[in-house]
């Protein structure tokens, strides 16, 4: 054990837990030595220190259901950005129902499925497999083609020191360079019981947020849309690997001081029990308050679902978890109120045949999409 490691444990023992935070940060060449060794860095609770584990002790967490963000690539560029949360944030009630119903019309359910027939067809989209690279590299050009008459906007991948990047789009303000107003999903999808080869379709973990986003995207440019302030639509990599793609990018925005609007993830939509209650679950941890009473606004206005709030989905659940450790404002809704969500996920039964999945549920999200980016970037 390396000397930092002992001081930063004897400090931990010495003040307690609720003095934690003082403790001795992690050296960069512990990081170095460590991720030489093959190990990852993952904060598995909020206000602890990191520790470190193993592919294989993280593939078991994993598989136990606990939570985490690995941070061996962020860790350092963290520790230098200011903490604390922007001011709560404020938005105004819909007002452009005219508008955003006409391209609502426009989504296609036909659309969603050829895509997601696409994306599931890969063997898996696992963050260290070439089929995940062939993943970004579908939805990259996909994103191209949706935006090839528009020179305005750039579609360029993200990458990482993993084998799959991320796939950022961005439409420019008209009137104003900043805040942007972001909208989310993970491009990859795992088999815990074999992540690098076995089976792992994704449809609804994460397929059905993926081709949301892909349909708002092409529902919003071929209407023309050319918001006031700035849009982007991410695709992720590497969310089940503990939200690796969601920190860099979060991270990098905060260093670039990238002033944010608001942030919605997208992460399943497909599927609610047979016999449940068919809702939109409004994630209420990690969240930011003001953005979901904005979201149920546009939800009493745009869809045909009432919204629930979801039990917290704690720590380091989704990719909103990212932005909001940055201080930005964040939401999720989610597909069904937990316990009512898909329990194949992870597996190679993550299908559009299981009893439960519902198109016409996910067309729902799709359109929430389309009116939380045109009422708040127009």
């Amino acid at each position: 054990m390396q000397f930092s490691s002992l001081l930063r444990a004897f400090v931990t023992l010495a003040l307690g837990t609720s003095l934690v935070a003082l403790a001795v940060p992690i050296s960069s060449s512990e990081i170095q030595a460590k991720s030489a060794q093959g190990l990852r860095l993952l904060s598995i609770e909020e206000g602890a220190v990191p520790v470190w584990k193993s592919e294989d002790e993280k593939l078991e967490l994993m598989r136990k259901g606990t939570k985490f963000f690995d941070v061996t690539e962020v860790y350092e560029l963290e520790q230098s950005l200011p903490k604390g949360k922007a001011p709560a944030a404020t938005y105004p009630a819909p007002s452009h129902q005219s508008a955003v119903n006409a391209i609502l019309s426009t989504l296609s359910v036909s659309n969603m499925q050829s895509n997601l027939n696409t994306l599931s067809a890969f063997n898996n989209r696992y963050y260290k497999s070439s089929t995940g690279r062939d993943a970004s590299d579908w939805i990259l050009n996909k994103v191209k083609s949706y935006a090839s008459g528009r020179s305005d906007i750039t579609v360029n991948p993200f990458t990482h020191s993993w084998t799959q990047y991320s796939v950022i789009a961005k439409i420019p303000g008209t009137k104003a360079s900043s805040p942007v107003t972001i909208i989310g999903a993970h491009l990859d999808s795992i088999n815990l019981n074999s992540p690098t080869s076995g089976r792992a379709p994704g449809s609804d973990d994460d397929g059905t947020g993926t081709v949301n986003l892909l349909e708002a995207f092409r529902a919003l440019i071929d209407a023309g849309f050319k918001p006031s302030t700035p849009v982007e639509f991410h695709w992720y990599s590497g969310e089940e690997g503990g939200l690796l793609g969601s920190q860099a990018i979060a991270s990098n925005y905060k260093q670039a001081g990238t002033q944010v609007k608001a942030f919605m993830e997208l992460d399943m939509s497909g599927y609610f029990a047979p016999g449940s209650k068919e809702v939109i679950a409004l994630e209420s941890d990690y969240v930011d308050d003001g953005l979901n009473t904005f979201l149920k606004s546009l939800i009493g206005s745009y869809s045909t679902l009432g919204w629930t709030y979801d039990t917290p989905c704690g720590y380091a659940c989704s990719d909103h978890a990212s932005w909001n450790k940055q201080g930005y404002p964040t939401s999720f809704p989610f597909e069904a109120v937990t316990g009512d969500d898909n329990p194949n996920i992870h597996s190679a039964s993550d299908t559009t045949s299981v009893r439960g999945f519902s198109w016409t549920h996910s067309l729902e999200f799709a359109k929430l999409a389309v009116a939380y980016v045109y009422e708040l970037a127009i």
